[in-house]
């Protein structure tokens, strides 16, 4: 079992839109990174993941989800309607890749930025030297840590 972090914009898509969707999940599509993609490829099902919310007033984790699918071809690359859509995509070759995320929890609290940023234990996690990553690794050591705060 690994663990992710995940980021995504409130206004977009936020942990109640996850929370909202039940035992199903949603798709965690629209990653056109290729960094984030290749994160994305190498999820399972049983992973755990942090659901980050970003671009808004206070950016930071707020709550926890789990992987339940393994990695796909993301339809959205070859919908010309889908604001995903990708021309250089197609159905022998699509470059993107989607995994089913479930909702876990929702913290009591936002975990910001901020207050991130001031714990020694997490100056290596990869959210902190990557910063516009929407996908990224956390080690066991960092879940552990920010789970019990």
């Amino acid at each position: 079992m690994a663990n992710w972090l995940l980021k995504t914009e409130p206004d977009v898509f936020s942990i109640d839109d996850l929370a909202a969707a039940g035992k199903q999940g949603e798709p965690w599509n629209g990653i056109r990174n290729y960094q984030a993609r290749n994160f994305l490829r190498e999820m399972t099902p049983g992973d755990r993941v942090l659901i980050y919310h970003s671009s808004c007033a206070e950016p930071g984790i707020v709550g926890e989800g789990e992987v339940i699918s393994a990695p796909a071809p993301d339809p959205d690359a070859l919908n010309p309607e889908s604001p995903y859509y990708d021309p250089k995509s197609s159905a022998d070759n699509n470059r993107w890749s989607v995994v089913q995320i479930r909702y876990v929890r929702h913290w009591p609290g936002v975990m910001s930025l901020k207050t991130l940023k001031a714990v020694p234990e997490l100056e290596n996690m990869a959210l902190l030297r990557q910063a516009r990553l929407s996908v990224s690794p956390v080690t066991d050591a960092e879940w552990q840590h920010l789970v019990q705060r």
